[in-house]
């Protein structure tokens, strides 16, 4: 049995979702075979994404309700204003659990459950079975042969049926401001998310003579193994889902998540998040963080505002007073428009 907490908060790479306790009855999957998940270095991870993991500051309730995700084997519901670090959290616990590259979603209001499980492209399948009908090297566009061996090869799976193959390892997904969908999301991922698999009914269609295709994932060329059609997960993903609070979620949704609400972050956690990206504040770094918190208190300013306010006052080379006024040019409000801002009343 592992000791409590799994995931620290340390940024420091270590093993242990190796000891993470077997999942609760009513949680346990056993897809397979099992795969290894790709790391790190093998998906090529952005600077950017690396960069965001290794500075990520929690908080000791993020801490206890990341635990608990992955203790319970359910998504976490994040929401939060922006700029409180609701993206940056999935990077964080991936890279300090070593769990390879995290998968990201990106919902919109035209997204539907398919764009994330896979994509396939029926038109280029049969563009391409016509050609090699016109070579003569294979079977034409109506032969059965070439419909079902000929799909894989124009179908490539999402971020989230990717997260859900057997990995004997838990995937880490990304479903970024799940308050955009459209009303049916939520509700049409209660099934995928309660069961933990999926079907492809391209790939059903043809198992009869086909049972094995080998199809693509969401982030590397590599291929792996679908057999008749369907995906079950054997190690239940880190699923963290992102939300602005703009709008309710149905209540069958919610009580499948382990919820978190960022907020805001104070002064001490402010200066903190500065150290982490930028080192040491000096007397006008100071000052700016004096500045986004008599802002942030008459209006929504997000912590990535006073990151690029400090790094530019910083190399500017401006003098004080003009450092001043940048400052307040990068961090206007986001929520609503602002009285006028006068560097004198800070």
């Amino acid at each position: 049995m592992s000791l409590w907490p799994v995931y620290t908060g340390s940024s420091e790479p270590h093993d242990g979702i190796d000891a993470l306790p077997a999942p609760p009855p009513w949680r346990a999957f056993d897809g397979g075979p099992a795969l290894a998940p790709p790391s790190e270095v093998e998906r090529g991870t952005s600077p950017g994404g690396s960069h965001r993991a290794e500075t990520y500051q929690p908080t000791g309730e993020t801490v206890r309700l990341v635990n608990a995700a992955l203790y319970l084997r359910r998504p976490l519901l994040v929401t939060g204003p922006p700029g409180s670090g609701k993206s940056s959290l999935p990077y964080a616990v991936a890279r300090e659990l070593k769990l390879g590259g995290v998968l990201r979603w990106n919902i919109t209001s035209r997204t539907a459950l398919t764009d994330g499980l896979y994509q396939y492209d029926p038109l280029s399948r049969l563009y391409a079975a016509g050609k090699a009908g016109e070579r003569g090297g294979g079977p034409g566009p109506s032969s059965p042969d070439r419909e079902e061996t000929a799909i894989e090869d124009h179908l490539r799976l999402g971020p989230l049926g990717t997260a859900l193959l057997p990995y004997d390892r838990p995937r880490v997904l990304l479903i970024d401001e799940i308050d955009k969908s459209d009303l049916d999301l939520p509700n049409d991922l209660l099934h995928i998310l309660e069961e933990g698999q999926y079907e492809i009914p391209e790939l059903v269609r043809a198992a009869r003579t086909h049972p094995v295709a080998e199809v693509m994932v969401s982030d590397s060329e590599e291929r792996v193994a679908v057999r008749h059609g369907e995906v079950r997960c054997r190690a239940f993903p880190f699923v963290v889902l992102t939300s602005n609070g703009e709008r309710e979620f149905p209540p069958a949704f919610l009580r499948r998540c382990v919820r978190l609400e960022l907020r805001q972050p104070l002064r001490e956690q402010l200066e903190d998040i500065v150290r982490a990206h930028l080192g040491p504040l000096d007397e006008g770094d100071h000052a700016l963080v004096d500045t986004f918190l008599h802002r942030g208190s008459a209006g929504e300013l997000a912590t990535d505002q006073l990151l690029n306010a400090i790094y530019l006052t910083r190399t500017s080379g401006l003098d004080a007073e003009s450092r001043e006024e940048l400052a307040g040019a990068l961090m206007p409000y986001l929520g609503r428009a602002a009285e006028t801002w006068d560097v004198d009343d800070v």
